[in-house]
């Protein structure tokens, strides 16, 4: 199985910055877990392919923040666009379908 290079942007690194510390270390082993080696294997709660969005092409669920991000098969490689609370991702998706 390819292993997968996880690259931040500059928005996914500003909001992990903004994250408490012990949720900030979740998101980086849930990342590490199954970005790293599964970045496209969907399951019903964890990995999502969004549809009717361009950019990004996944969401990872991490308890209460989701991570979404791109997969480069060509270059096994995820870029992880943005990092945020449940709570803020109703207003990205609008932003994103605009």
């Amino acid at each position: 199985m390819a292993k997968y290079d996880i690259y931040l942007k500059p928005s996914a690194v500003k909001d992990m910055d903004k994250i408490r510390k012990h949720d900030a270390t979740a998101i980086a082993n849930a990342m590490e877990t199954h970005l790293a080696s599964a970045p496209t294997r969907e399951s019903k709660s964890r990995i999502k392919r969004l549809k009717g969005i361009e950019d990004p092409d996944y969401r990872l669920r991490v308890g209460d923040y989701r991570v979404f991000y791109d997969v480069s098969e060509s270059d096994a490689a995820v870029d992880v666009l943005r990092v945020m609370h449940k709570d803020e991702t109703a207003t990205y998706y609008e932003e994103l379908v605009s």
